[in-house]
């Protein structure tokens, strides 16, 4: 078993913010600031972990994610 949470490849996530966090609520606005998306049409790289995973499911709504 791993120790470091990786789900066994080393993909990582390309996640771009497409619709806006007006009208959200503070949870959902701070699970975006963790993900690293400041803008609508942002994107950022992040690591295929379980953590990014949840985060991902909770704004999935907002966001598009292609795996790379």
């Amino acid at each position: 078993m791993e120790a470091s949470g990786n789900t066994g490849t080393d993909s990582i996530f390309s996640i771009q913010q497409k619709r806006s966090s007006i009208g959200t609520t503070r949870k959902v606005r701070t699970i975006l600031k963790s993900l690293g998306l400041r803008r609508m049409h942002h994107t950022v790289q992040r690591p295929d972990t379980a953590q990014v995973r949840g985060l991902i499911d909770k704004v999935k709504h907002l966001i598009e994610v292609t795996r790379l």
